[in-house]
């Protein structure tokens, strides 16, 4: 039987696990009887460029020799589970990979890595450039295999063609198949939907402003909005994700990984320039009582070796209940730092719970900071967290956040300070230079430039109001931040280009 919609997730992001956006759609999508299909179009596009390297570029020196000799060797390493044990080689294995994927861009005029996405020439927050993508897909470093992948799918006549865009890295990849789409078939229906078509559609004032090239956008959720479209008005939506038709076997991760949201937005909703809030999303969360049966049943269909909880955060009710159940499968996600995280049986009842991982995100060690900022994070708190959460046995990948506009070199030297102090219960960091929404009520009290030259940017520059500008911040944290010999070890264990979502292997 013909599927009645595709649903495609586009290069390039990381492809260490299934997609959650598009499980949850297929999820609901099985539970209304609606025919589908889904192609996880960044996993197969990256394999395919490792097995088709760009012209002669397989033996150009003696690393690219090696790695395109070692590849299936390099593949089959990431998908085991001892070279988590060998962090050099891990490093080694993952550079030989992405070297192969870095030449194959190289031979479009694209930085490519297996994160990441940068044309010389197009930039996907310009609308114009977008459609100029579209225009001439053969453009692409994907084209090769987006031709013929999507050449065969459209022969399977379906109603409807949905992408999920999520990421910048994802966007001139997402219109160069569009484009190749409708240049095939101008009647082709396309729908694009998730978290950046969602953040275009609240700038542009809920216009659809590719018409002509996508047929409908979907902002937020789409449950609904794509059952209407396929005639199904009034079908469940509060469906469990659908995993069993991705290639669980193919991601680079030693185990299967079941990524899952608990809710939709964030708990805490009041951190001054939080996205959330700018965007006006609202918190949606699951019941404690449905997120456990849900993880059960999932778990028993898919028999997963990891559970990523992808949720901004995780309330304090929910790490409650995970704390006192167990799912018989190792799990993380990302939390606040509450009271909670301070008591070291709470801590230790997580660890028996499967919990092998934390994302933190204290962002300052600065209280002046974290108060303007409206956190909602104690100093204190946080170092007493830190602390009973590594006794636990939890790792820690805390996030820093620098040049925000109440922070000066003062207030980051707190933060390498709190950094250092706490060296020993930090596991891996991540550390990133504060970019002010475009949509934020606060943006209106500072001197604001464009970030970047496109119509479709959500961020903007600004005038540090203490004169602490993103170069001084830049220079900060490589000449003096990531120097100090107790914070560079810690930068050296985080895996690099899968960052947190191999982290939990190394614990």
């Amino acid at each position: 039987m013909n599927p009645q919609i595709i649903l495609i997730h586009p290069p390039v992001s990381k492809p260490s696990e299934p997609p959650a956006g598009i499980a949850k759609l297929v999820g609901c999508l099985q539970a209304n009887g609606i025919t589908h299909q889904i192609i996880d179009a960044n996993l197969e596009g990256i394999l395919y460029l490792l097995e088709n390297p760009a012209g002669e570029n397989c033996g150009s020196d003696r690393w690219t020799a090696r790695a395109w000799k070692h590849r299936e060797k390099n593949l089959c390493a990431l998908r085991g589970s001892n070279i988590y044990g060998n962090y050099s080689r891990y490093q080694r294995t993952v550079a030989d990979i992405n070297r192969l994927v870095s030449l194959a861009g190289k031979a479009y005029g694209v930085d490519l890595s297996l994160t990441d996405y940068h044309d010389r020439q197009l930039s996907p927050v310009k609308s114009s450039d977008l459609l100029g993508a579209a225009e001439k897909p053969h453009l692409n470093p994907f084209y090769p295999y987006f031709s013929s992948r999507l050449g065969n799918a459209l022969k399977e006549d379906p109603e409807f063609i949905g992408f999920s865009l999520n990421y910048l890295s994802q966007a001139l990849c997402t219109f160069a198949m569009i484009g190749f789409i409708k240049k095939i078939n101008p009647r082709q229906k396309v729908i694009l939907g998730g978290s950046l078509a969602t953040s275009w559609v609240k700038i542009a004032g809920n216009n659809n402003i590719f018409r002509g090239l996508v047929d409908e956008m979907v902002a937020g959720a789409g449950e609904r909005k794509l059952l209407e479209l396929l005639g199904c008005k009034s079908g469940p939506i509060d469906t469990p994700p659908g995993y069993r038709d991705f290639p669980l076997k193919d991601y680079l991760s030693p185990v299967s990984i079941l990524p899952y949201s608990t809710a939709q937005g964030c708990y805490w909703h009041q951190c001054s320039f939080c996205p959330e809030k700018a965007e006006n999303n609202p918190y949606l969360p699951q019941s404690a009582t449905q997120v456990l049966a849900q993880l059960h049943r999932l778990c028993g269909e898919m028999r997963p070796g990891m559970i990523h909880l992808l949720d901004n955060a995780l309330s304090p009710a929910l790490l409650n209940a995970l704390a006192r159940s167990d799912l018989g499968v190792p799990w993380y996600g990302f939390t606040r730092i509450t009271r909670h995280l301070t008591d070291d049986d709470f801590c230790r009842q997580l660890r028996r719970s499967g919990c092998t991982m934390l994302k933190l995100g204290i962002e300052s060690g600065d209280q002046a900071v974290l108060d303007s900022l409206n956190k909602g994070i104690e100093i204190p708190m946080a170092s007493q967290a830190l602390k009973a959460i590594s006794r636990a046995g939890i790792a820690t990948y805390v996030y820093l956040l620098f040049g925000t506009p109440p922070e000066n070199e003062e207030s980051a030297g707190k933060t390498l300070q709190f950094t250092v102090d706490h060296h020993d219960c930090i596991d891996f960091l991540n550390l990133a230079i504060f970019n002010l929404p475009v949509l934020s009520a606060e943006a209106k009290s500072l001197a604001t430039t464009n970030f970047y030259e496109g119509d479709l940017s959500l961020y903007q520059d600004f005038v540090h109001p203490k004169g602490w500008q993103r170069s001084d911040v830049r220079k900060f944290l490589e000449k003096t931040f990531k120097k100090h010999p107790a914070v560079a070890k810690i930068i050296q264990r985080t895996p690099d280009y899968f960052t947190s979502n191999h982290a939990p292997f190394f614990k």
